[in-house]
């Protein structure tokens, strides 16, 4: 295995462990609590709504920016444009089976290196994310049940989209 996904499996495996350990471990709720209400809990009681928009810009924008400043986003466009022109001749041989699976298996070359190049935003965001989301659920899920998860995710592909092309992230 490599060192990047023995990487991942380790910080896959405390960020478990932590969103686990929410309710069995109170200093780590406490903790987490007494970060965000006075900041994120201050908004989401003025407004929840609006409070709830501008958080998922917020956490948005520091994810786009860990992406653009801790991976390296002249290789990432160097493989993406590779990615691109192989795909362009995949198109062109999409009736001859052979050469399409030996241009598939090109493709999935590209995956350990751009899995590799993206890895180093994983390991310093997952952690926060995961308290973060925590936190996030015990507020919001009184007010939009389950179904808030699915309003960030949404707000976020907004917002990330709209921060990507502004900040150039490959």
């Amino acid at each position: 295995m490599k060192k990047g996904m023995i990487i991942f499996f380790i910080v896959f495996l405390i960020s478990a462990y932590v969103a686990s350990s929410w309710d069995s471990i109170p200093l780590v709720k406490n903790t987490v609590s007494s970060i965000l209400d006075p900041s994120f809990g201050v908004l989401l009681k003025w407004n929840l709504y609006i409070g709830f928009v501008v958080i998922i810009a917020l956490t948005s924008l520091v994810l786009t920016l860990a992406q653009k400043y801790l991976s390296d986003q002249a290789a990432l466009k160097e493989l993406k444009k590779e990615q691109k022109i192989l795909g362009e001749e995949m198109k062109k041989y999409k009736e001859h089976p052979e050469k399409l699976m030996e241009l598939q298996k090109k493709q999935l070359e590209f995956l350990p290196k751009t899995f590799d190049l993206t890895m180093k935003p994983i390991m310093f965001t997952s952690i926060p994310i995961v308290l973060f989301f925590r936190w996030f659920g015990m507020y919001l899920s009184p007010a939009f049940g389950g179904w808030w998860i699915a309003y960030y995710i949404i707000g976020s592909m907004i917002f990330s989209t709209i921060f990507r092309k502004l900040f150039d992230v490959a």
